[in-house]
């Protein structure tokens, strides 16, 4: 143990140890920045897709309001009219003219046949949302990673900064190799690897 203790104070390992230390916190804070920069990315394509999507709703419902008046001025002409009726029957949207086909005017077939786009652009948001929300919990468990490594890097730099028998650079020198395993460990075991 010993022996164990006195290697803690060494140069070479306190040297190798910040060496690593600083390497393991460059490479956490460089991928927390590029899972932020994902993360930002995936987040504002779901906005675009929420936003596309909520634009083509309120055009779905103006479509289905003039396949209502279209219909009901149909309706109204079929019998006495019908030169008139054939005039606002060319205007039926295909999917009213599918429900008319089934004798099933305004069932449920007709609304998710008009609201299918809309209805796939907020399944491409929400899938875009998604994967963000994974980015950004593959950013904080970085930025935990960092944090371990950069306390890790402080105690090893102020241990090889005190005489080589003193025991607190050997106490300074245990606790950054600590952080380096807890850090290492961290970053194998919590931060998550995002599959697009």
């Amino acid at each position: 143990m010993k022996k164990f203790v006195d290697f803690l104070s060494n140069e070479v390992f306190l040297g190798t140890l910040i060496a690593l230390l600083s390497v393991f916190t460059a490479v956490a804070s460089y991928q927390g920045a590029m899972a932020d920069s994902e993360q930002n990315k995936y987040e504002i394509l779901g906005m675009q897709f929420l936003n596309d999507g909520n634009a083509e709703y309120l055009t779905t419902n103006q479509l289905i309001s003039q396949d209502y008046s279209y219909f009901d001025n149909w309706y109204l002409n079929i019998d006495e009219r019908p030169e008139i009726a054939e005039y606002y029957e060319g205007d039926f949207s295909p999917a009213l003219q599918a429900a008319i086909a089934r004798d099933s005017v305004w069932d449920e077939a007709y609304y998710e046949e008009m609201y299918e786009y809309p209805n796939s652009l907020f399944d491409e948001s929400d899938t875009n949302f998604e994967i963000g929300s994974q980015w950004d919990e593959r950013g904080d468990q970085l930025q935990l990673v960092m944090l371990i490594m950069a306390l890790g890097l402080a105690l090893a730099a102020w241990g090889s900064l005190l005489p080589g028998e003193s025991n607190m650079r050997k106490a300074f020198a245990f606790f950054g190799l600590l952080a380096l395993l807890a850090g290492l460990i961290t970053y194998f075991l919590l931060v998550p690897t995002v599959v697009v």
